[in-house]
Formats: C-alpha cells, sequence, structure tokens
C-alpha cells in the first residue's frame, strides 16, 4: 500500500542496529486517530550492558501510550530496543531514555514505560517514567508484571 512504502524494515530483512542512537523508529499512520485507546508492548527479554563491569543486565519492558496522529511500527521498536545489548547504560538512563525517544517520534497523547529490572547483587531495580497523568477516560490494565519475588 502506498501509504506504507516508506518503511524500510517491515517485510524486509533488517540487520541489527550496532547501537540505540543507529536505530530507526519508523511510524504509521494511526488508524483511529480520533479515539481514546491504549497501545502495549513488551519486551520481557530486554538486555543492556553495566556501564561499570560490562555485565549484561535483564529487564522486562512495559511500554503503554495512547496515540494520537502516530504509531510505531513494531518491527523497528524490536530492532531499536534489542540494539541495547551492547549498550552500556544504568537502568535508569535505558529506561528513560526509551520513553523519551518514544515521545520524540510518535508525539503520543499520553506514554509511560516501566522497566523492571531482574537483580544483580540481590537488588532488583524498577523504574518507571511517565509524561503526565493518563487521559480521563482511559482504560489502563495492570502491566501483569508481579512486585518482584524472583519475576515469574
Amino acid at each position: 500500500m502506498a501509504k506504507y512504502a516508506k518503511l524500510r524494515q517491515l517485510g524486509r530483512p533488517a540487520a541489527l542496529p550496532a547501537s540505540p542512537g543507529e536505530a530507526v523508529l519508523e511510524t504509521v499512520p494511526n488508524p483511529h486517530p480520533g479515539t481514546l485507546y491504549l497501545v502495549r508492548f513488551t519486551q520481557p527479554e530486554f538486555t543492556s550492558l553495566c556501564p561499570v563491569t560490562g555485565q549484561p543486565d535483564f529487564a522486562h519492558l512495559v511500554i503503554d501510550f495512547v496515540p494520537r496522529a502516530k504509531l510505531v511500527e513494531s518491527k523497528s521498536l524490536k530492532l531499536y530496543l534489542n540494539s541495547f545489548r551492547n549498550e552500556a547504560a544504568f537502568h535508569e538512563d535505558c529506561t528513560v531514555g526509551i520513553g523519551k525517544r518514544l515521545v520524540k517520534t510518535i508525539a503520543p497523547r499520553w506514554l509511560r514505560i516501566g522497566g523492571y529490572w531482574y537483580p544483580r547483587g540481590g537488588m532488583p531495580i524498577d523504574v518507571f517514567w511517565q509524561t503526565g497523568a493518563p487521559p480521563k477516560g482511559l482504560w489502563l490494565p495492570d502491566t501483569g508484571v508481579a512486585s518482584y519475588r524472583g519475576r515469574g
């Protein structure tokens, strides 16, 4: 279809970007721009590297947003998120940075991200960020991620 002709990753071979900065987040038109609804992306196997030790860090990410005119194309989001596996950054930087990049890319009505990080050194670190209060009347389901008790 003509409205998707600009997409360069969906339906085509696409290599994993070497870094989040090199990743391209693509967008598609929102088919229901006047409707209040929630889009949720979950990445239960997110990885990055500790910037001090180089050891891998693992998280379960939950990204919720209320779209305006654009949606993020899911394959490009997957490639972007997976590009963090060689990125050295603290949990807070990864989680908040992903949220801010999505806001810059799709200009949603509202967005929140929860980074549920698995423990290293015996302590999980969970990071939450949102653009403001959720819109009135929005059905906002529970994230489905348990408080830490083995995260499972």
